[in-house]
């Protein structure tokens, strides 16, 4: 029998439904280095995982190199340290993971730091002579950005030649950055504090020196079991992306987040191959409103207000966090590399989320006809368990959804658009029952186990909130209970769904295992703390049987999109379970407004080659296409002046049309008055960008064609 333990179904309600990522909160002391606790670990990682996770996988060859290809990203994914030979004696170590595992033999992640130690030191002082000599900046040459087309260099000269260009490279920008400063000093007694052209190289160099120094002291700041922990994380990844093992600091991130402490910036970050990364921008928090910052977004460096900022590329996650939060108020400054490689500095005020922007909000209107039309915006699918735990009335996003909806009829819908961009999930109960507000019964969702035990999750309410013509929005960014609440009206043919290619495709159910309590016994506990796992337990399937895991829902009408290009969902994700199908069951049809679908995806293709707005949407998406695809960076300063226009000029076009971004209003020169000021006027701000939004324009022809 293959179950050894339950798992309880509270926690699966839990933590279900959320877009893949955790963070974004301090963390507590490091752990000491135990060899014979991470024995336990190893072995309790290759002898829960596969009883526990959905997949049936084991702990087999091919598992064990898909770990160490994940284990040497982790180590140095940028190339900027190992060699060649270094790979490859590590490689040695690859066949006999699931064996040391098992033996309690732990020699991979030993080997791995003290190579890269080694490595790193050479590299510091490598640096070091590099930028005491000095570059050639006429020099015309040129070095490539993306890891995935460099190959280790083979030698140490060939590691230093890689170095003297990526430093000649940061202090090009860094120079830059200080150019646009000056351009920026308005006449007056700012004058007197313009610089010289020479003092501006000198001073980049000096920046980028100091930025290398506190790179290096970090570098030697990770421990041995940092190393550890990065190795049993890398294991539990080869079984899918969403399951990993969280150490115990990473678990406290995990449960702080999870409680909703969210001062800050209110992103969601992960580290992804020595980069953070932004998966999703929480509604109604700093960076939210701020509006620039978005899922997808490598975020490089981090500064303090007009301090010189930290490069975060190769930082521990809960390291790069600490730099990111800080007290409400204060400026954090972020470096992000975007989706098309071009590189922004965002200036963010720090703020609690503003709960009221996380709920359902709704507006009215005007339609194409003239006639009235209803918009709800859920930002996600939330409730307060627990008040549910204690039997109080809890929030949630299905009431509030409804209390919107019955709001909009009184005053005199025809239709109704449904808004889900960028829902990254949230509580399964309510995307059930939210379906369930646009039909009498049916089943919503399926929900399959590692057994083969499928239960049928359905709306039991026959009253229909709205039964009228309904249109659903989505994108990329919506997943989970999103991709379950358009994938169930998009197979009752209830609605129209609307957005890009294909939503996320995140169709599976993770828990989290305290594996304090799965010690075995003669160990006796003997361990403070081993930390946890987040595990996948189970999968969403449509009522029509297909799965919304790796494709996600493909809309009805795909409008264009300017991350089209992006390589962004499940099916991009290392290790990502697969697409498959379950048994259809029997659901009604409850269009109540039939539609020629065929039709309005004609009219609507022939619309969106005349709209000014989703033209420009389309023609950045081509050229951001093509940006992201130059990877190869020149080092001539004319270029990469050039390169920033260019990118300058593409944010600047779109956005006019569509990301509508904030002026910052006086909140960088810390004006509190003013930016109290902004945000009583920012309250209704999102109601001008949904009339402005032009797949809101779109959206308003379909439901007149309808």
């Amino acid at each position: 029998m293959k179950k050894l333990f339950s798992i309880s179904p509270t926690l699966v309600l839990v933590f279900v439904l959320l877009l893949p990522a955790f963070s974004s909160a301090t963390s507590g002391e490091p752990v000491e280095f135990d060899e014979s606790r991470n024995k336990l670990l190893g072995y309790m990682l290759a002898k829960q995982l596969p009883v526990m996770h959905f997949s049936d996988k084991e702990v087999n060859d091919k598992l064990v190199f898909a770990a160490f290809d994940l284990y040497i990203k982790q180590l140095d994914f940028q190339k900027r340290f190992l060699l060649q030979k270094d790979v490859g004696s590590l490689s040695a170590f690859a066949p006999a993971i699931d064996t040391n595992l098992l033996k309690g033999t732990i020699v991979l992640p030993r080997a791995g730091y003290t190579i890269l130690n080694g490595r790193i030191a050479e590299v510091e002082a490598m640096t070091k002579e590099l930028l005491e000599k000095g570059f050639f900046y006429s020099l015309d040459e040129s070095y490539e950005t993306d890891p995935d087309k460099l190959r280790y260099a083979v030698t140490q000269k060939d590691l230093r030649e890689r170095w003297r260009k990526i430093l000649k490279g940061q202090i090009i920008s860094r120079y830059l950055d200080l150019f646009e400063e000056q351009e920026k000093i308005k006449e007056g007694k700012e004058k007197k504090e313009r610089k010289e052209d020479k003092e501006l190289w000198r001073e980049a160099e000096e920046k980028v020196a100091k930025r290398n120094v506190n790179f290096f002291n970090r570098m030697h700041q990770e421990t041995l079991q940092d190393h550890y922990d990065r190795y049993f994380n890398a294991v539990t990844r080869a079984f899918d992306p969403h399951t990993v093992y969280m150490p115990p600091a990473n678990k406290e991130d995990f449960d702080i987040h999870m409680r909703g402490s969210l001062e800050g910036i209110g992103a969601l970050l992960r580290e992804e191959d020595g980069y953070i990364k932004v998966v999703n921008i929480i509604p109604g928090s700093a960076s939210a409103r701020q509006g620039r910052l978005e899922a997808e977004d490598i975020i490089l460096e981090v500064a303090q207000g007009k301090e010189d900022p930290v490069e975060i590329t190769d930082m521990r996650l809960r390291d790069a966090v600490r730099l990111i939060r800080g007290p409400k108020g204060s400026e954090v400054r972020l470096t992000v590399k975007k989706p098309d490689a071009s590189k922004v500095v965002i200036p963010i005020i720090r703020d609690v989320v503003q709960i009221e922007e996380t709920f359902v909000k709704s507006m009215l209107l005007e339609g194409m006809d003239g006639k009235k039309v209803g918009y709800v915006l859920i930002p996600s699918f939330y409730r307060d368990f627990e008040k549910s735990r204690n039997g109080s009335d809890a929030r949630n996003s299905t009431d509030d959804t409804r209390k919107e909806i019955e709001s909009l009829k009184k005053e005199g819908i025809s239709s109704l658009i449904l808004d889900m961009r960028n829902n990254g999930g949230g509580s399964l109960m309510d995307a059930v029952d939210t379906a369930g507000l646009f039909f009498e019964t049916g089943p919503v969702v399926q929900v399959k186990n590692s057994y083969g035990s499928k239960r049928i999750l359905a709306d039991d309410d026959n009253s229909v909130v709205w039964a009228g013509p309904l249109l659903v929005l989505v994108n990329q960014f919506s997943a989970s209970a999103s991709e379950i609440v358009a994938a169930a009206l998009q197979d009752y043919g209830r609605a129209v769904i609307v957005g890009g290619a294909h939503t996320h495709g995140k169709g599976t159910v993770q828990t989290l295992i305290d594996l304090n309590d799965n010690i075995p016994l003669l160990h006796l506990k003997r361990y403070d703390d081993l930390g946890a796992l987040k595990v996948t337990i189970q999968k969403f399937y449509r009522v029509n049987g297909g799965s919304t895991q790796y494709k996600g829902v493909e809309p009805d009408i795909i409008l264009p999109s300017l991350f089209q290009h992006l390589e962004s969902g499940e099916q991009y994700l290392d290790n990502s379970l697969p697409w498959d199908h379950v048994d259809s069951v029997s659901y009604p049809s409850y269009a109540s407004t039939p539609f020629d679908l065929e039709s309005l995806q004609q009219k609507s293709k022939k619309r969106v080659a005349d709209d000014e707005g989703l033209q420009v949407i389309a023609d950045e998406a081509e050229k951001a296409f093509v940006r992201s695809k130059q990877t190869t960076m020149s080092l001539q300063l004319s270029e990469m002046k050039a390169h920033r226009e260019e990118a300058k000029i593409a944010r600047d076009k779109i956005g006019a049309h569509y990301l509508k971004y904030r002026e910052e209003q006086g909140a960088a020169n810390g004006d509190g008055a003013a930016r109290e000021a902004d945000k009583e006027k920012d309250k209704d701000k999102w109601k001008d960008e949904i009339k402005e939004d032009p797949y809101i324009n779109e959206s308003l022809h379909i439901l007149n064609d309808m």
